[in-house]
């Protein structure tokens, strides 16, 4: 089960790795593979700095506020999210990527860029993307369940990208290239919903 590396996230409508975000990820990927010369754990300690600033944005309600906050100007901005990194732990290529986000006025998109770096990162060593929503987050048991059913369905090495939204009510929908596969509670009152109509 080592091969369901996760990222999540708490937004209902949970960021895309597109645009704008995937070309810092794709800068910082680049940053990663020059470090690997002097460092060869260089790229596996920068996606775990991010993946653990990710989880704090994902669970800590203040944090997503202050990362969101486009009132805050560019020094309050450093001095709380430098605190932030000191107090996690998080790296140097990881505070300067911040630092970057925050000279530019993007700091709002540093969950985005969390997540395009992971997904090229997955790309890149060959695994599958597999996106699960749930309405609440998942337990490390039902992370090692849902690898091993897409494994028994044929899907190999698989990275999962976790996102809740809790209007789901509950189950699960999981997207992995092109297939869907809707457990949730609310498709299933949607269709009992249109049965019902139908026997009307």
């Amino acid at each position: 089960m080592a091969s369901a590396e996760t990222i999540t996230s708490a937004s209902p409508h949970p960021p895309n790795p597109t645009g704008l975000a995937e070309r810092y990820a794709l800068a910082l990927l680049a940053l990663a593979d020059e470090k690997r010369q002097a460092d060869p754990g260089a790229t596996d300690r920068i996606a775990a700095d991010l993946d653990r600033l990710f989880a704090l944005w994902r669970d800590d309600a203040d944090f997503r506020a202050f990362v969101a906050d486009p009132r805050l100007d560019a020094a309050a901005q450093r001095k709380g999210a430098f605190a932030v990194l000191e107090k996690v732990g998080v790296g140097t290529e990881v505070r300067n990527l911040v630092g970057v986000l925050i000279n530019n006025r993007r700091l709002s998109q540093l969950p985005r860029v969390a997540q395009a770096f992971g997904a090229l990162l997955a790309e890149r060593r060959g695994q599958q993307t597999a996106t699960v929503i749930t309405a609440h987050p998942l337990s490390d048991t039902q992370r090692a369940q849902i690898v091993a059913r897409l494994t028994e369905a044929g899907h190999s090495n698989v990275r999962l990208v976790e996102q809740v939204d809790p209007s789901i009510l509950g189950g699960l929908i999981v997207r992995i290239g092109s297939r869907l596969y809707d457990n949730s509670i609310k498709s299933k009152l949607q269709r009992l919903q249109y049965a019902m109509k139908g026997a009307a």
